[in-house]
């Protein structure tokens, strides 16, 4: 179910699942949990909400870009636990 707002008019079902349709083509691989339809005249205007995509934090350690410490050894661990870090 997507919640679909729109100002300054009205507009039929099938003109809404026409512009769900359009942000599904544009944003392929995005799950679109609402849409702003905005009309002004012959203009109108579409924000979509996507909802969150979980993502894995990247860091470069030790000369090795890593998304965790399990594949690491002791050595390597314990070097990453001693390094200086920047930009807090």
């Amino acid at each position: 179910m997507i919640d679909v707002t729109v100002q300054n008019g009205t507009i039929d079902q099938k003109e809404i699942d026409a512009y769900i349709a359009y942000g599904r083509k544009k944003y392929p691989g995005k799950s679109i949990i609402a849409m702003d339809v905005t009309l002004d005249g012959d203009f109108v205007d579409l924000k979509y909400q996507f909802s969150p995509q979980p993502f894995e934090r990247i860091r470069r350690i030790t000369g090795y870009l890593v998304g965790t410490l399990d594949r690491f050894n002791d050595a390597k661990r314990a070097e990453e636990r001693d390094r200086v870090k920047h930009g807090v």
